[in-house]
């Protein structure tokens, strides 16, 4: 079967961003169980860092797909409506999300720092604001995550049919034998 792949660095970005994602979702996750002090304050400017190289691929990932179209889709119907759809709200909310919590990180006194550096912010300390971008990032997130998971049970569902759709997204070494 001849499969329409990917460029590779389409797949290095999709991969990275992955990644990223997924180092986020979990960070995320646990960070908010810690109790204050330094590890809490590292997870979180470690998270806000990782948000904003989240959000940085995503533009790069949105640059590239203008210049390089996505290969022709494998599936019809409403298989690839769906697909079309979540893929698009993904990257909708890849994008609202980390600028939800940037405007939230932007209306608290804390410095914004990007691995070290430190950022410019959009607000001012502002508890009203904080808690309504916060919840609006908690949302994208949520959101994210359903989308993540419609995500790969479509990979699996491709990958159990060995219908060639996953391996337009995998690396030519992974495919070998």
């Amino acid at each position: 079967m001849n499969v329409q792949r990917y460029t590779p660095p389409a797949m290095l970005l999709h991969w990275v961003q992955a990644m990223v994602v997924l180092w986020l979702l979990w960070l995320g996750w646990h960070m908010v169980d810690l109790p204050k002090g330094a590890e809490r304050s590292a997870a979180y400017s470690l998270h806000k860092s990782l948000g904003l190289l989240a959000l940085m691929l995503v533009l790069v990932r949105l640059a590239w797909r203008r210049k390089h179209p996505a290969p022709r889709q494998m599936t019809r119907g409403w298989e690839a409506r769906l697909a079309t759809a979540t893929h698009h709200a993904l990257y909708t909310l890849l994008f609202l999300a980390p600028v939800a919590g940037y405007l939230a990180s932007s209306f608290t006194p804390y410095a914004i720092k990007f691995f070290g550096v430190e950022l410019p912010k959009a607000g001012w300390p502002d508890e009203s604001l904080n808690g309504v971008f916060k919840l609006a990032h908690e949302a994208f997130v949520w959101g994210t995550g359903g989308l993540i998971a419609l995500h790969i049970a479509g990979a699996a569902k491709h990958a159990f049919m060995r219908d060639g759709t996953l391996q337009r997204m995998l690396p030519a070494w992974l495919l070998r034998n």
